[in-house]
């Protein structure tokens, strides 16, 4: 076998073991589509969602490399959702002015709880933002709406990102740099109001969508996104450090 052919043949075997990876892991594109679809707004269509996640499999399938020592699920898992994340960010679902309007309740929160040493209320966020305490409870619930769960998603962007390119394979200060946000996050949560705490448990750990919060903590649906978003932002404050200038 000359090297024309040994390069021609090896090639045909990686193309079958890509296209084996991509038919056995199908199911995981739909799985985590319709997982992240639930976390968006209705006018974003699950099919496109799922289009976007079997070309990151493509992608995972054909740069897979075993001796890394991570399994292919889980490898293509954060292929996957980063190319979901790449795909709805282009398509840009969340208008600018709702990122605008949570960076600037995030920085009213923290002016406020730096200078007072403890919990901001909503209407003295809304007092400082100027605005009535209905216009606050608006933007906090659109805050929680618009908001993609995951480790990169403020428009100016997170010192940690997971994109369909970017893997512990191809950065080797990935895994430890998110070990250390999420650590930090982790503290984060912790500080939050107790009612605050619960939501974000039930939402993140336990995968419970707004309206089954709702019934189990005997509120509206409505009033969940708000305890919700209200978490998101005073998150955000708290997280600052952790953020882009």
């Amino acid at each position: 076998m000359n090297a024309v052919s040994g390069v021609n043949a090896y090639q045909e075997v990686a193309r079958e073991n890509s296209e084996v990876l991509i038919e056995q892991h199908a199911s995981l594109v739909k799985r985590i589509a319709h997982y992240m679809s639930g976390k968006l707004p209705n006018t974003v269509q699950v099919e496109d969602l799922i289009q976007a996640g079997m070309i990151g499999l493509i992608e995972a399938a054909r740069n897979y490399d075993p001796s890394q020592g991570a399994a292919f699920e889980t490898y293509a898992g954060i292929r996957i959702r980063g190319a979901i994340i790449d795909e709805v960010r282009r398509n840009g679902w969340a208008p600018r002015s709702v990122h605008r309007k949570s960076r600037e309740a995030a920085q009213a929160v923290r002016s406020i709880e730096s200078k007072e040493g403890r919990e901001a209320t909503d209407k003295e966020v809304a007092d400082l933002l100027g605005v009535t305490l209905e216009e606050y409870r608006k933007i906090v619930s659109e805050a929680a709406s618009h908001r993609l769960l995951s480790l990169d998603e403020d428009e100016d962007g997170v010192v940690v990102q997971v994109h369909a390119k970017d893997t512990e394979a191809t950065n080797p200060y990935l895994g430890v740099e998110m070990e250390k946000y999420r650590d930090a996050l982790l503290d984060a949560v912790d500080t939050l109001p107790e009612r605050e705490q619960l939501v974000m448990s039930l939402y993140y750990d336990e995968e419970m969508n707004l309206r089954e919060i709702g019934a189990s903590l005997g509120v509206s649906e409505s009033r969940v996104c708000q305890i919700h978003g209200q978490a998101i932002i005073r998150l955000q404050s708290k997280m600052k450090t952790w953020h882009r200038d």
